[in-house]
């Protein structure tokens, strides 16, 4: 083999609607490892980008929604098969963005993959915690059952640039919402490696939705965009985050604001991010024979 030859510099893009669009911008910038070293162009995402995967998640959202727990936790879990077998791929882009060494950033992605698994095998349980049949003093049954929110808009941790993206992307999922997801802006890499996962797997296109660039920008017309149905906060800083949530409640979104601890993702996430961004159903029924034939109301 020639020792001239030269290296394949990966181009990343944008993963939207199950394809992988170029910004639409044309723009990108420099990301750069730890140390200051360049790692790849990423693209910036723009206003009508974000615009596009509102579009695509919103597609989505009735049948992924309308799917079975079981099915939905069945792909899931493909989903963490897939991300196994890319492991080290990840152990890679995870070092160079966070700064860590070979066997700290393995661990992080390992911890990843079980927080996949984790939430995959909650899908089909969920309801049977937050739902169940309400006692009424009259001849009714009072079923209250959880159902998804809608479109989501997750903004990723900055700092945590795969477990925390896999703790903030995964539940929402999980729970029938569809995401569109502003990557960590300094270390997108692995948020962008997240959607080829995606787009391979068995996840139909338009589920999950990954925009790259300027956090801000972003999250802006996503904020305010009236087809969305819920934020999350996470990768916000506070004066950010008190801006999306005044453009939030022109529609009245549901907000899901960071809570003390979430910068330790290794730590039990618990069921909260699962319910955030659920809506409760509460069906009446009356009870008792319907004349001769003996039916129900």
């Amino acid at each position: 083999m020639s020792d001239n030859r030269l290296s394949v510099f990966k181009t990343y893009k944008l993963y939207v609607g199950g394809k992988f669009p170029r910004s639409e911008s044309g723009r990108v910038y420099e990301v750069t490892d730890s140390k200051g070293k360049w790692l790849a162009n990423a693209p910036q995402s723009s206003r009508k980008d974000a615009r596009d995967a509102v579009v695509a998640a919103r597609k989505a959202f009735g049948g992924w929604s309308g799917a079975t727990a079981y099915n939905r936790g069945q792909i899931l879990y493909r989903v963490a098969e897939m991300l196994e077998g890319r492991r080290e791929q990840f152990v890679r882009e995870v070092a160079d963005a966070e700064g860590l060494s070979k066997s700290r950033a393995g661990a992080v992605v390992d911890a990843a993959v079980d927080r996949w698994v984790w939430y995959a095998g909650w899908t089909d349980k969920i309801a049977q915690v937050v739902g169940g049949a309400n006692p009424v003093a009259g001849p009714f049954f009072n079923l209250s059952t959880p159902e998804p929110t809608g479109v989501v808009t997750v903004l990723a941790p900055q700092e945590s640039s795969f477990l925390g993206l896999v703790s903030v992307i995964a539940p929402v999922i999980a729970a029938g919402n569809t995401v569109v997801v502003v990557a960590s802006a300094k270390a997108p890499l692995p948020a962008l490696s997240l959607g080829e996962v995606l787009a391979t797997s068995d996840l139909p296109g338009g589920v999950v939705n990954v925009l790259s660039g300027r956090t801000a920008e972003i999250a802006a017309p996503l904020a305010a965009h009236q087809d969305v149905n819920g934020i999350d906060l996470t990768g916000a800083d506070a004066e950010l985050a008190k801006e999306l949530e005044i453009a939030a409640a022109d529609n009245l979104k549901r907000v899901s604001r960071p809570q003390g601890g979430e910068s330790d993702w290794v730590a039990d996430p618990g069921t909260h991010r699962l319910t955030a961004f659920l809506e409760t159903k509460t069906v009446w029924h009356p009870t008792g024979a319907l004349g001769a034939s003996g039916s129900s109301y």
